[in-house]
């Protein structure tokens, strides 16, 4: 009944301010009138109105450190943030310490990518600050912005101290840790919490991430299913459990968890798309389909349910159909290796060889290391009858995985078909002396008897001189 009626005044106060901005009449509010018009357009994402709001209310207010921190924040969203910090620099004059201009200073500096200046400000801001967990893990997100992995979690740390249940603090740790390689050591960390306070399910949450980071998919399954045992709401656990369980396979168990987690906190585009992935991982694609559909249908700008569909296409020789998919995927994350690459096969599946050519290409340069895409992109120009530029391709790859056999026997195989005979055998040379086993890939270039006795041959020397 009383969160009825506080909703009833709130918006009665709107329509009168709204009513008065319209006709342009003068209409009195006290301060915190204001304050609460100001953070319902904030909460509402109305930031022009917001602005206004904030315009109107220092006209009557002109010193308010409120007022002048809440427009200061307004324009922060607006992404006008030399504007604000001129505006903080303002109340700063007038009320040096006011903990709320310094912290909301410190967070413009952060996002203008000012990190060291944010986080002066934040400590300036620490020992005036109730929230001390929520200074340090902003620090921390200073920190590690500018890779200062160290430092963050230091500053992670100190909030876990202060709020053991400091829920984005306890998972950005876990990601400096695995980034510095200090993983493994930080789950005496995580224990240490626990015993402390055995009911933390966020502590037990994150050692579940921990471990899963570690690969040990039981412990991590063990530690989400206490963090449930004392929260069985908790939608993130559910969440986790399917994909500990997807990575160990067991995609039927992941469906079960991600339905608890849509039972928990209702649909999402992140859950359907995992949905989407079990089922096709199970191959079973109409079902991936329905998943990666509904996906897109709560987050259209989402791209991995985009991909997703092209994919499902892929594996049914849809190829056509996955093209529009795929092109949608790369128009919202064109930085995907693996989008690019797929994208490649499918359009050389459906003869489009000069855009399968330069997806190959953006693919490559995406993650050189990437192997099957130079396999891939140079035998496209091998079936075209370019050897020599499929030769080019696998010779830079050669140059970037010089251990790898498989592209020796490769580069054979092309200079074979190029008719340079003499050079393709010091190549299979040095496959062979890599990988000796690995030599039956040649049987899928060379068809013919007569080429499969002439390159068995030359093997069965090297083998006898070798082995």
């Amino acid at each position: 009944m009383g969160e009825d009626f506080r909703r009833r005044e709130e918006q009665e106060v709107i329509k009168r301010f709204e009513l008065a901005v319209k006709n342009k009449t003068y209409t009195f509010f006290d301060l915190e009138e204001f304050e609460e018009i100001i953070s319902y357009y904030l909460q509402h994402q109305k930031y022009k109105k917001a602005l206004k709001a904030c315009d109107v209310a220092l006209n009557q207010y002109p010193y308010s450190s409120e007022l002048l921190i809440s427009k200061a924040q307004v324009l922060s969203n607006l992404e006008e943030f030399d504007d604000a910090l001129v505006l903080l620099d303002t109340v700063s004059t007038l009320y040096p310490s006011d903990p709320e201009a310094i912290f909301l200073k410190a967070t413009i500096l952060s996002l203008c990518g000012r990190f060291e200046e944010a986080i002066q400000e934040y400590e300036r801001a620490l020992p005036m600050m109730e929230e001390k967990d929520e200074v340090y893990y902003n620090m921390g997100l200073a920190y590690q912005s500018f890779s200062k992995y160290t430092e963050a979690v230091e500053c992670y740390k100190k909030a876990i101290e202060v709020n053991i249940n400091h829920e984005n603090a306890l998972y950005e740790l876990a990601f400096c840790l695995d980034v510095t390689g200090e993983l493994e050591s930080s789950i005496t960390y995580y224990e240490k919490f626990i015993d402390a306070d055995p009911y933390s399910y966020h502590a037990w949450y994150n050692l579940g991430i921990v471990y899963n980071k570690l690969g040990q998919f039981e412990k991590a399954l063990q530690a989400y299913d206490y963090a449930i045992l004392i929260d069985d709401s908790f939608a993130s656990a559910y969440f986790n459990i399917g994909n500990t369980q997807m990575n160990m396979g067991n995609f039927q168990a992941a469906l079960d968890a991600y339905q608890q987690t849509i039972k928990c906190e209702g649909p999402s585009s992140e859950v359907y798309c995992c949905m989407g992935g079990a089922y096709e991982k199970m191959e079973q694609y109409e079902y991936a389909i329905k998943y990666y559909r509904k996906a897109t249908k709560i987050d259209s700008l989402y791209d991995e349910p985009w991909y997703g569909l092209g994919s499902v296409f892929c594996k049914q020789e849809k190829h056509f159909e996955a093209l529009h998919f795929l092109h949608k995927a790369i128009k919202l994350n064109s930085e995907n290796m693996m989008y690019w690459y797929t994208l490649a096969d499918a359009e050389f599946k459906v003869g489009n060889i000069i855009s399968s050519l330069e997806a190959y290409q953006e693919a490559n340069a995406i993650d050189p290391a990437y192997l099957p895409v130079w396999l891939d992109w140079s035998f496209a120009y091998h079936e075209q009858g370019d050897h020599a530029r499929a030769t080019e391709i696998i010779l830079q790859a050669i140059e970037e995985a010089p251990e790898e056999a498989i592209l020796y026997y490769r580069a054979t195989a092309y200079l074979i078909a190029d008719g340079k005979y003499q050079e393709a055998f010091r190549y299979l040379e040095q496959a062979l002396i890599l990988n000796f086993d690995q030599h039956t890939v040649l049987l899928d270039f060379f068809p013919k008897v007569e080429t499969q006795k002439a390159l068995f041959k030359i093997i069965d020397q090297f083998r006898n001189n070798n082995i």
